[in-house]
């Protein structure tokens, strides 16, 4: 049995059959659309995952959420990249 995540509940995910984190477009909904407890486990799940962290980050510099500066912030105090935006390629 796979144990399930406070996310599987989310309201954001109304159109939505599953969650499904390795989709960023199903990351991007829960960014936009989430409530407050789908936010705090995104920022615990990332805490444990630089790659989550990475995809967020990316997400906030390329689609248009409602807050990206609220995670570009929250992501920089997790560390490692120290919540930097993706450079464009040159």
């Amino acid at each position: 049995m796979t144990p399930r995540s406070p996310l599987d509940q989310s309201s954001a995910l109304w159109n939505r059959s599953r969650l499904d984190l390795r989709s960023d477009e199903v990351l991007a909904q829960i960014l936009d659309r989430g409530a407050l407890d789908d936010w705090r486990e995104l920022y615990r799940l990332a805490a444990e995952d630089t790659s989550l962290r990475s995809r967020i980050l990316h997400l906030c510099a390329t689609v248009p959420i409602a807050m990206p500066h609220l995670f570009i912030a929250a992501m920089g105090r997790l560390g490692g990249d120290r919540g930097a935006l993706p450079q464009p390629a040159a």
